[in-house]
């Protein structure tokens, strides 16, 4: 004797579309969001970031938040992001938390970077975006990106990089290295120094050197 499908009433449709149409919103977010909106933007920084903290998310000390940046995501949202310490995020950034972004130290978002974690499957003609595909992003620490560039999903941003402003970044960025162009490429090596216009170590070793 065969089985047929339990028949799936009124009702438990409403109960699948309440939940599919409710997976994003986070009461606590709400709160945050609400609690940040209330300090005028590019002051009170350090408040911000310890108003991140106090909701669940992972802030290193000293970094600072110029204005509230645009989340979402799914149930695991406070758990998918991790900054580490001294970073700066500027105004009108963007982090899909779909998946985890973790930000090292010392690093800067400058105004209106987005960074994703999610994309789609290419599907067929009639509907080219198919299933959603979730990947990591991680910044390396002392990263600098540019002024409304946009990191995809899955990609890895080497430590020391810098990503020019408007840049579109699909592939990895290899450490201390300067990317920018749609999609973005190699536009040079970076030199490592102590400070900026600084020597590096190894032009210090051959300076001294020369200098005996």
């Amino acid at each position: 004797m065969s089985r047929s499908a339990p028949k799936v009433t009124g009702w438990q449709k409403f109960l699948v579309l309440l939940r599919e149409e409710t997976s994003g919103i986070h009461p606590k977010l709400i709160a945050l969001q609400m609690a940040l909106n209330l300090l005028p933007k590019h002051q009170a920084q350090y408040t911000r970031a310890e108003l991140f903290r106090l909701s669940g998310f992972s802030i290193g000390s000293g970094t600072r938040f110029a204005s509230p940046p645009k989340i979402n995501g799914q149930r695991q949202l406070f758990s998918n992001l991790v900054i580490g310490a001294d970073c700066i995020i500027e105004a009108d950034c963007v982090l899909d938390l779909e998946d985890r972004i973790t930000i090292g130290d010392r690093v800067t978002l400058s105004p209106g970077v987005m960074i994703l974690t999610s994309t789609h499957e290419l599907d067929i003609r009639e509907h080219r975006a198919g299933p959603v595909v979730l990947a990591p992003v991680t910044i390396g620490d002392g990263a600098w990106l540019g002024a409304r560039c946009i990191i995809l999903s899955g990609v890895t941003i080497g430590a020391g990089a810098i990503v020019d402003a408007g840049a579109v970044v699909n592939k990895d960025v290899p450490p201390q290295t300067r990317f920018g162009g749609v999609p973005a490429v190699q536009i040079e090596q970076l030199k490592t120094s102590d400070a900026a216009g600084g020597e590096s170590a190894d032009e210090k070793s051959s300076a001294q050197s020369r200098r005996k």
